[in-house]
């Protein structure tokens, strides 16, 4: 019996159909960026750093810039996935000073195992994120004003639990201290993972090129296919080797790197992470469509306080102490525009995981450079605040404008607008 076959479609190029570069301009709205212009701005930071400062660029400073991004970036990882919801999490900062007080004064005061107080840290975190899910999804509580909330409660449990003497230091003999601070990868291991990540990534593609091919549908070329995967190998190649010539990569950022990439397994795989995409981009159609609005809504503020609650684990182990100030409003602040810078969309339904990643390592660097600069913090704070509010700006004219308040489904150009 005769089947015919599907032909195979190819997209028409940019000069076949056309376009000229303001179609193509008007066509940005419709298209998903990503983290790509994000890449682009800390390629271009690093230009100008490295230009005025050559230190900047060094493997030493490099080393230092990803051990200090870790903490932060597990916030941040937390926020893009309560953002991806429509919500937003203002006390992310507190939780992570709360859960690095948990620790210190476990381990640091009564000598309890650092698994036991780890763990009790990150119960802080589940405990807070599943009262914000109740009180958002049951009772209708706006999360803005419900996080801002919670910020000024746990700040002030924090007090209490640090005490009269506001600071507790943690033993430099400490796993912790050991894990945050002194335990990089050995030169084996960090390669093996080079292989092994390059391994699972090129057979991951394959397979979904070959998927496509099958199906008749447009896919990567062999010669592209190759390209990329060759790109991918060369870049991980050149950062384990020139990390390599001074500590190495830590283990703080192979565990963030590491859930980052689950995270972003978990969002474009499963059902869980359809539905955070589906209520974040029109939770009507979302409930409509069968989609637990409320369990998967849940989810996400726990998920995002647990992760606060780890980037302040990791935070305490780095200092090896935890005060007052720790998981100061620098700390919120910080995250919320990592997670923006990155490309995710503060209007829900638009961002990945590697947001955090792209987005901590923009902040982490603009914080390093003006600091071998010898500029002093209000010069970080400006820096930073426009770089936030171009991203906002390219968030906003992606979505083809602000959001209209006056509709109900809060849709323009294809997003929702903030449930907060």
């Amino acid at each position: 019996m005769y089947r015919p076959t599907a032909p195979a479609v190819r997209e028409p190029t940019a000069a076949e159909a056309g376009e000229t570069l303001p179609g193509l301009l008007r066509r940005l709205p419709d298209r998903d960026l990503g983290a790509a212009p994000a890449v682009g701005v800390l390629f271009l930071i690093w230009a100008v750093f490295g230009i005025v400062n050559p230190a900047f660029l060094s493997a030493e400073n490099l080393v230092n810039l990803t051990l200090q991004a870790a903490p932060t970036g597990m916030i941040a990882l937390g926020v893009v996935i309560v953002l991806l919801v429509g919500q937003i999490d203002l006390s992310v900062g507190s939780v992570s000073g709360l859960a690095a007080a948990v620790v210190a004064v476990t381990t640091g005061l009564h000598d309890w195992p650092v698994g036991i107080g780890i763990l009790l840290a990150l119960a802080v975190g589940v405990l807070v994120g599943l009262g914000y899910g109740v009180c958002a999804t049951r009772f209708g509580l706006p999360s803005l004003v419900l996080t801002l909330a919670g910020l000024l409660v746990l700040a002030g449990v924090q007090l209490r639990v640090l005490g009269p003497q506001g600071s507790i230091n943690l033993p430099f003999e400490s796993r912790l201290v050991s894990f945050a601070q002194q335990s990089f990868l050995p030169p084996l291991v960090a390669w093996a993972l080079v292989a092994g990540t390059v391994a699972v990534v090129a057979a991951t593609q394959w397979a979904r090129r070959a998927r496509r091919v099958r199906a008749g549908l447009p896919s990567a070329s062999l010669t592209e296919f190759l390209v990329r995967v060759a790109a991918l190998a060369a870049v991980l190649a050149a950062t384990v080797a020139y990390l390599g010539t001074e500590r190495g990569i830590g283990y703080p950022v192979v565990l963030f790197v590491s859930l980052v990439a689950l995270v972003d397994v978990a969002l474009r795989r499963t059902r869980w992470g359809r539905s955070v995409r589906a209520v974040g981009g029109d939770r009507r159609s979302a409930l409509l469509a069968g989609v637990a609005v409320r369990r998967t809504t849940m989810s996400c503020f726990i998920a995002c306080s647990t992760l606060a609650a780890l980037g302040g684990v990791l935070a305490a182990g780095r200092l090896a102490a935890a005060n007052q100030g720790t998981g100061g409003a620098e700390i919120y602040l910080t995250a919320i525009a990592a997670a923006v810078i990155g490309g995710t969309s503060l209007f829900g339904g638009r961002g990945s995981a590697w947001s955090a990643l792209v987005g901590v390592l923009v902040i982490t660097s603009i914080s390093s450079g003006l600091t071998l600069l010898d500029l002093d913090t209000a010069s970080r704070y400006i820096v930073t605040g426009l770089v936030l509010a171009l991203a906002l700006a390219a968030d906003i004219h992606l979505r083809g404008g602000p959001a209209r308040p006056d509709l109900d489904s809060g849709i323009r150009g294809g997003g929702a607008r903030p449930r907060w």
